[in-house]
């Protein structure tokens, strides 16, 4: 918590950079951007553990990963004593009013699939509740923003994202391209979230979000999750949390309050800004939002948005 706030991550590919660089979430030492010791100091309460695979491998290759990755959190990660897999909203409000940490297990990029609807069962069954439908390319579910196709959902797709609305997953449009994002907010019937992308009117790349998908997002319930990634906020050389808060207060003046949140893709980042290096900077960020906004707004940016959108897509028991 910070100074009484829920506060909640809504993106970090700890998980992938634990595989890539073998190292141990336990370490104090290490270079995670997110390891134990960083989350309590951040003030974080609730963490999303993305599952990234590199685009490069087949699909069957692509779902071994993912099952290595999600065992990797199981494993090394989970422990009774310090952090628990949210599934359930039961689960989230027992770890919240816990010492505990909370963790959601996220996917991001929906390849490993592969067409097969069991697959998306499967996965739901081993604890995933987020998916983010692509990364920059294509695959059997949509295009990506990289994709210059820029194709809507594929009919696949369209089942997929019903099937999670269904069975209580959330939709994460971070990356699609436009056209899926529009058929996302036309299908899902539920709050959409964009978990880690900033305002395009503040810094034209193609991972932010125009004013009009903004305003969308906000209209399904959803929240967008900003994000902290330097390539995203702009193109200085050195940028700090001053540069993020320009997308954050444009996020709030274009969808409100109720729909502002934030998703660092920490370790998913090969640079920071400069006063946000890791998990243990995180207390800088909230301060600035509260001397910014208020209690008010900081209490519904740092966690409660994010914690809505659970509460609302999640199973209940």
């Amino acid at each position: 918590m910070f100074n009484g706030k829920w506060v909640v991550d809504g993106h970090a590919d700890i998980l992938y950079r634990m595989g890539e660089e073998k190292l141990a979430f336990y370490d104090e030492d290490n270079a995670l951007h997110q390891n134990y010791r960083h989350l309590q100091a951040s003030g974080v309460d609730l963490q999303v553990f993305v599952t990234f695979i590199e685009p490069d491998v087949t699909a069957s290759e692509q779902l071994f990963k993912v099952l290595d990755s999600l065992h990797r959190f199981r494993s090394e990660v989970e422990r009774s004593d310090t952090i628990q897999a949210v599934l359930t909203t039961q689960d989230m409000q027992r770890v919240l009013h816990s010492e505990m940490k909370g963790a959601i297990l996220s996917l991001e990029g929906a390849d490993a699939l592969n067409g097969r609807m069991s697959v998306l069962y499967t996965l739901f069954q081993l604890g995933v509740r987020l998916i983010g439908l692509t990364w920059n390319g294509s695959n059997c579910v949509a295009d990506g923003v990289g994709e210059s196709r820029g194709a809507g959902l594929t009919q696949f797709g369209r089942d997929v994202v019903k099937t999670m609305r269904t069975l209580g997953m959330v939709v994460d449009v971070s990356h699609l391209a436009p056209r899926g994002v529009w058929d996302v907010l036309d299908l899902y019937q539920g709050p959409v979230v964009a978990s880690h992308s900033n305002a395009m009117a503040v810094f034209a790349h193609r991972r932010n979000l125009t004013d009009d998908q903004i305003r969308a997002i906000a209209a399904s319930g959803g929240v967008i999750g900003a994000t902290f990634v330097p390539s995203f906020i702009g193109s200085s050389e050195v940028l700090t949390t001053d540069d993020l808060l320009k997308h954050i207060d444009h996020l709030l003046n274009v969808a409100g309050e109720d729909a502002v949140a934030l998703g660092s893709d920490f370790d998913g980042i090969e640079t920071t800004l400069r006063d946000l290096r890791n998990g243990s900077d995180y207390p800088h960020l909230l301060q600035k939002i509260e001397r910014n906004y208020g209690s008010r707004v900081l209490a519904k940016v740092a966690g409660e948005n994010w914690l809505r959108v659970y509460s609302q897509v999640l199973p209940h028991s």
